[in-house]
């Protein structure tokens, strides 16, 4: 699908290729960014044209897409002065992939839908590799007919875009996400911690154990970085501290245990005293690596 009049608000390691890939599948992009430098390369590398504010650049658009940092920067955009869900036209569509809360994304279902506005939470799996790439994995959450309309969009930069649930279910779905990524990552971490102060050949432990049970994306994609200590790319580890963050507070609001990822957090709290908020959050090897 081609040719639709769309908005982009937020250009950052995700917002700017995921715009990108809009521009070249044919769209017509608008897109703001809170540093207007950003836009204004945005555009001389894809296109299409950029505004000062989110209201502005939504004003025309069918389907708006926004990917900011966190719960009060989704609202912020969208809701505060100059925001896009008052200016965006009745029927509209805006869809949120920022990782952010299910009750914010439940907070902008109902505000959009008192405007006759449509809306998604749609956070996304793949980290900035798969936003370059156009494989993203999309969770979203809201109503099936608005998924439907707002589906070919969306697959502009995704390998799969799987409707959850009612709104808000996106977003628990990525919340699962970290919450798995989170006890992989340390797992991989005490296995190659363990293999090298066993004496063995590191990689070729990798090599041979990602063809058994115990392969993941971490291990192929991480796995020899980490064993050459090598942090300064990826996901980072502040913006992993915040998504847990969140798991964490709905985990005691619907009474599920989180162990694990409560003891992980905390690692990774280290890991940010040492100066590591923005190394990728595979670091957390560097704990195990320096203790005695």
């Amino acid at each position: 699908m081609s040719g639709r009049r769309l908005a982009f608000l937020g250009l950052g390691v995700m917002g700017f290729p995921m715009a990108g890939h809009l521009a070249r599948t044919g769209h017509a992009v608008t897109v703001y960014n809170r540093t207007p430098a950003k836009a204004a390369r945005w555009v001389e590398k894809h296109g299409g044209k950029s505004t000062a504010t989110p209201a502005a650049a939504v004003a025309e658009a069918e389907i708006v897409l926004m990917c900011v940092g966190n719960d009060d920067d989704v609202r912020a955009v969208a809701l505060g002065e100059g925001g896009a869900l008052a200016a965006m036209k009745a029927g509209a569509t805006l869809v949120d992939h920022t990782t952010a809360s299910a009750s914010v994304a439940r907070e902008l279902y109902a505000a959009a839908k008192s405007r006759g506005v449509r809306f998604l939470d749609a956070p996304v799996s793949g980290g900035q590799a798969g936003a370059a790439n156009g494989k993203l994995t999309i969770m979203v959450g809201g109503d099936a007919d608005v998924f439907a309309a707002a589906e070919p969009v969306l697959a502009s930069y995704a390998r799969a875009v799987t409707l959850m649930g009612p709104a808000g279910a996106g977003q628990l779905t990525k919340m699962v996400n970290q919450i798995s990524v989170a006890s992989v990552i340390q797992g991989l971490a005490e296995g190659i911690n363990f293999a090298g102060r066993a004496g063995l050949d590191v990689e070729r432990v990798l090599d041979v154990i990602s063809k058994g049970a115990a392969q993941s994306w971490q291990m192929e994609n991480r796995g020899k970085t980490m064993a050459a200590d090598q942090f300064d790319f990826g996901f980072a580890v502040d913006w992993m501290r915040k998504d847990l963050a969140i798991c964490l507070s709905e985990a005691r609001r619907n009474g599920a245990a989180l162990p694990m990822t409560a003891v992980i957090d905390q690692f990774y709290s280290r890991i940010q005293a040492r100066g590591g908020g923005r190394w990728d959050t595979s670091s957390l090897i560097r704990l195990l690596r320096d203790a005695k």
